[in-house]
């Protein structure tokens, strides 16, 4: 059964959860149990994420995790949130205690709890159950002039080396202390548009410490060092089509072993040497626009986008497309799993597992 809290129980919850993480380790040991949907039918000898909701052709794996204990967990439009065990998927919808069935984000925090960020808020699964949590929004807060933002999608969750959990939403920017929320606000004067009711999107801690917003909004991206906030400005790329449409919004996306920044758009990507920028477009090897960037063991950068994936050893890029198996191409959520393998999932609720010679197919679609 769906539980919600208000602002006050949230917190008493909260800390109580967190209190008994601490004395007993990580909590996010055993998958949910209560009405959980089946989604562990056997196809091609490999069990598969079985779509049942909406269009076969709508719908994304958003973001992808893999908990403390080994599970993975794949949060997707509309067909809410899936764990795999390694044996057989398992499908979690409202019903089972989700806020929302469609999933932008998920984070395993340091205590080993999960949070959950969908198009209505946040959802804290403890090891048990899903707890829906409420985000207290300030009272001047209006409301946004897209109807079709007119929700409280949580984009993306972060954890700080303070332990201070980052929310980017549709209403702003908030940290929580293990206590209670707080608005991030970002001065207009001083920060050009980004406000308490604009969308950062993306967020990211670099290693000293420094906390990157970014959202397609905004020019450029911001960063905060703990005192004030410099917004930098970036190059524009051209995203593909019959007019080409130029960006210069960025989302941060990671910090590789070198020390450089990744960040990315609907042109391509951008490489910040913390001096400068270098960008990339599809003429360099990026798949058109990039939404997802990463970097695996052998310090390989991997790039998702909209026709596929691409590879990059630091001198020349790998393209990864349709015709190597990747059958729904537009990529979103990348996951380097074991023995040189990846997780992908891409458009259409598209879910793969690349063996790093080919692309297997973990998805399917049945009414």
């Amino acid at each position: 059964m769906k539980k919600y809290y208000s602002p006050t129980q949230a917190f008493a919850f909260l800390a109580i959860l967190f209190w008994v993480s601490a004395c007993n380790g990580p909590a996010a040991k055993d998958l949910p149990a209560e009405q959980a949907g089946e989604s562990n039918k056997v196809a091609d000898g490999h069990p598969k994420l079985i779509k049942t909701i909406g269009n076969p052709r709508y719908g994304n794996v958003n973001c992808i995790l893999q908990d403390k204990a080994g599970n993975l967990w794949f949060g997707t439009t509309e067909n809410g949130l899936y764990a795999y065990d390694g044996k057989s998927f398992r499908q979690f919808l409202v019903a089972d205690g989700l806020n929302s069935n469609s999933i932008n984000d998920i984070l395993e925090d340091k205590d080993g709890n999960i949070w959950i960020g969908t198009k209505d808020g946040i959802c804290l699964y403890n090891g048990k159950k899903f707890v829906e949590i409420q985000i207290p929004l300030p009272k001047n807060l209006s409301l946004n002039k897209n109807k079709f933002y007119q929700t409280h999608s949580v984009y993306d969750i972060m954890q700080d080396k303070a332990n201070k959990l980052w929310f980017a939403t549709i209403d702003g920017i908030y940290v929580y202390d293990g206590k209670s929320f707080t608005p991030f606000i970002l001065d207009e004067a001083a920060s050009g548009i980004l406000t308490n009711n604009d969308k950062a999107e993306r967020i990211f801690e670099d290693k000293a410490g420094n906390i990157w917003f970014g959202g397609r909004t905004n020019k450029g991206v911001y960063r905060y060092d703990g005192k004030a906030v410099t917004n930098l400005k970036l190059k524009e790329l051209f995203q593909d089509g019959p007019k080409p449409k130029a960006h210069n919004w960025a989302w941060p996306q990671l910090q590789d072993k070198a020390g450089n920044i990744w960040f990315s758009n609907w042109g391509g990507a951008y490489r910040y040497d913390g001096k400068s920028f270098v960008s990339f477009t599809k003429e360099d090897g990026m798949p058109g626009a990039v939404t997802r960037i990463i970097e695996d063991k052998k310090g390989n950068i991997w790039f998702g986008g909209a026709t596929g994936l691409s590879r990059y050893d630091g001198k020349i890029f790998t393209p990864f497309t349709k015709k190597d198996g990747l059958i729904n191409p537009w990529v979103w959520s990348i996951l380097e799993g074991t023995s040189e393998s990846f997780w992908v999932g891409t458009r259409e609720t598209g879910l793969y597992l690349y063996d790093g010679e080919k692309f297997i197919a973990y998805s399917e679609y049945k009414r």
